[in-house]
């Protein structure tokens, strides 16, 4: 039996480091994750958005700078740690995905990260989003 991947966008792995609404549902995937009963995934793409997404906190004071320090501290050790003991899968951003979130984007005008998780998801066989 293989273990199920969820996929998490952007501002899912930003409740994990930034209380929010929804931060307890994903406190809990991540301790599904480290107890082996889940693997984690998201795009490489979104590695970049998710420190963006940090750094926009903490320019607009919604984030002091120890909480932002921190925030961004545990993201990239808690994944770094995740992805060496293959509890979390980083999707690479590779052009057929890039190329296959185009058309996706101009059928239903949406946004290009959402376009390009959408696709990366596929391309890993995930049926799990989170969001």
């Amino acid at each position: 039996m293989s273990t199920r991947v969820v996929y998490l966008d952007t501002s899912a792995v930003v409740k994990r480091y930034v209380l929010e609404s929804g931060s307890d549902v994903v406190k809990a995937l991540y301790l599904s994750a480290w107890n082996g009963g889940v693997k984690l995934s998201f795009s490489l793409w979104n590695i970049s958005e998710i420190l963006g997404v940090l750094s926009k906190y903490y320019q607009r004071g919604l984030l002091g700078s120890s909480e932002y320090k921190a925030a961004r501290g545990m993201f990239l050790s808690e994944t770094i740690r995740m992805l060496k003991l293959g509890l979390l899968k980083i999707v690479p951003l590779k052009l057929d995905i890039i190329t296959e979130s185009w058309r996706i984007i101009e059928k239903y005008d949406i946004y290009e990260a959402d376009a390009t998780n959408n696709i990366s998801k596929v391309h890993q066989s995930i049926r799990v989003l989170y969001r």
